[in-house]
């Protein structure tokens, strides 16, 4: 009789494990798959020496592939996101980032789609690499 209540004691916790691990999954999956689908968006940006401002002169929008807006240098850089403002002013809401070369770094974080801005880059030095947002 003890065996019979010690089986079923394990064989239901086995279940119940099995269980939590099959919810989890799903989740990490569609982190995943929201980064792969991000980053699966991305442009490539050249900004040319003597220029702070990426896009100079004009402004990228957000889509509804990322929430955040992300940026991979290819060499280290200090940048902002700004965004225009209705009467046509620049509204910069964070101080600069380190971001990282080689490697996919969020400047802006829950950024609504279709939102304006640009990146401002503590140095006008020429800088390459690729933003998705």
């Amino acid at each position: 009789m003890q065996i019979r209540k010690h089986l079923a004691h394990s064989t239901l916790a086995a279940t119940l494990l099995l269980a939590g691990a099959m919810t989890l999954a799903p989740t990490a999956q569609a982190g995943e798959q929201g980064a792969a689908s991000c980053y699966g968006s991305a442009h490539s940006y050249s900004k040319y020496d003597g220029a702070a401002d990426l896009p100079a002169g004009r402004l990228f929008v957000t889509s509804g592939n990322c929430a955040d807006i992300n940026i991979m240098p290819r060499t280290n850089r200090y940048i902002m996101v700004c965004f225009e403002t209705a009467s046509g002013g620049s509204y910069c809401p964070s101080d600069y980032t380190l971001a990282r070369a080689g490697e996919w770094n969020v400047i802006e974080y829950d950024v609504p789609d279709n939102t304006q801005f640009y990146f401002h880059f503590r140095s006008a030095a020429l800088s390459n690499g690729s933003w998705a947002a």
